[in-house]
């Protein structure tokens, strides 16, 4: 899927489809790829990708913006001249993955001006997921070493994330009904990235509220998205689940399932429970065939994934976005499951009240 310039975004069937071109959300998710595969000591195998990765980054940014650019046509052109919020902040996890991971490397360095440059761009993030994937982003880069210059950033999105949540557990204003403890309407893609951030975020800023809101609302994902037969069933992107109405079942993407692995798996960090744990190996087994259709999307032996799950079975397309989600999940449930002995290091959750309040 991968030539001299990035990564195709889709295929037809198991082979790039050219006419659609390159797409940074994609190089992004192919660059944190690249940085796990490299914490399992391939390091020098995939640094000449992590090398191209970082070029078509540099070339998305539009330094007079401030922002980057998305989407890149088969001749290398840009198409667009300013990405969605989304894309900018999956820039800026691709980036962060590098800093945090392989600090005091060529690599890190080519990586952290990047990110200085494209960090003003999110003062003005007001949608969900592009704040998550931020404070998520920023999170990696404080372990690194940049928390002095990052923390005003960091607890700026903290804030307006966690006051999006504030009239639904009564802390900020008004208490809305157990029963869809959302801050919006309909319950559309990426949801378990939101309350991932805010587990995040609490755990770093030390405050209990916040990871036991992102708690609460995880386990509620987790809970209505479980099928007939109990395996994991992401709301389908054939309308979503508008609140008071149906959820559509199908069609299912990897990304909420490898969205899903993630958050769990640090849910399982800070608390040490086992349905955390037991979550993230539901989601996983997604990918294998443990879902609504019974059939395997992942192909472990080619390293690819079909494009979602119908009514009628699996997208032949074998696209970047599925690819990439398909790995990142391998990789995080090959850490989870090399961690799962080792003792937690949980914090005081506080506000019992909420998690009871989205179960009742």
């Amino acid at each position: 899927m991968t030539d001299h310039i990035g990564i195709w975004q889709h295929a037809a069937g198991a082979q790039p489809d050219p006419r659609f071109g390159y797409c940074t959300d994609d190089v992004a998710r192919a660059l944190v790829v690249d940085v796990l595969h490299a914490r399992q000591g391939l390091a020098a195998a995939v640094e000449p990708d992590i090398q191209q990765s970082l070029a078509f980054l540099g070339d998305a940014f539009d330094r007079a913006s401030g922002r980057f650019r998305n989407f890149r046509g088969a001749d290398g052109a840009w198409l667009d001249t300013g990405g969605s919020e989304d894309c900018h902040a999956r820039a800026i996890a691709g980036l962060a993955a590098v800093i945090s991971e392989m600090p005091d490397t060529e690599l890190a360095e080519r990586a952290r001006p990047l990110f200085d440059a494209a960090m003003p761009a999110v003062a003005s993030f007001g949608a969900l997921r592009s704040t998550s994937r931020s404070l998520l982003a920023l999170d990696a880069a404080c372990t690194a070493g940049a928390s002095a210059a990052l923390m005003p950033w960091f607890e700026s999105l903290a804030e307006r994330l966690w006051t999006s949540f504030g009239g639904i557990f009564g802390s900020l204003g008004s208490h809305e009904p157990a029963d869809w403890p959302w801050p919006e309407q309909t319950l559309t893609y990426e949801n378990a990235l939101v309350p991932h951030a805010l587990i995040v975020a609490g755990r770093r800023l030390g405050r209990p509220a916040y990871v036991a809101c992102g708690l609460a609302v995880l386990d509620w994902l987790v809970d209505v998205q479980i099928g007939p037969d109990g395996c994991f069933s992401p709301v389908g992107n054939a309308g979503w689940w508008p609140r008071n109405g149906e959820r559509s079942r199908f069609d299912q993407q990897p990304i909420e399932a490898a969205t899903l692995v993630a958050a769990a798996t640090a849910a399982y960090t800070v608390t040490g429970a086992r349905r955390y744990s037991e979550a993230a190996e539901s989601s996983y087994g997604w990918f294998l065939g443990d879902n609504d259709g019974s059939v395997a999307l992942a192909d472990p032996v080619r390293g690819a994934c079909h494009d979602g799950l119908g009514p009628g079975g699996v997208n032949e397309n074998q696209g970047a976005e599925s690819t990439l989600m398909w790995l990142t999940a391998l990789e995080q449930m090959r850490d989870l499951r090399h961690n799962l002995n080792a003792r937690p290091s949980p914090i005081a959750v506080a506000g019992s009240e909420i998690a009871w309040s989205v179960r009742s």
